[in-house]
């Protein structure tokens, strides 16, 4: 299993938009069959701050993802100015 943690710091005055848009994203990706757990969280201390914490049975599945049509159009949506400082990805393996 590979655990990934995405962080994103979204521009307040896009958050409502952003959460809109990570909705389908969450759907989207919960349905891929490499996937086993994809949930978004909020930093309780600082506002906008988000977690998205990942889980996915083969770096196939993860690669799979990244060139899905959701997925893309996340990235896309994300570089319109709804993040305010670059993506933090973590990989832990195990």
């Amino acid at each position: 299993m590979i655990h990934l943690q995405a962080s994103m710091k979204v521009n307040p005055a896009k958050r409502e938009e952003f959460l809109e848009n990570v909705q389908e994203l969450i759907k989207h990706s919960l349905q891929e069959e490499g996937n086993s757990n994809y949930q978004l969280f909020e930093d309780a201390f600082t506002p906008n701050t988000f977690m998205m914490i990942e889980e996915w049975k083969s770096e196939e599945a993860i690669q799979a993802h990244n060139k899905s049509a959701h997925f893309q159009s996340f990235v896309a949506f994300a570089q319109t100015g709804v993040l305010v400082a670059p993506l933090d990805v973590k990989t832990l393996q195990g």
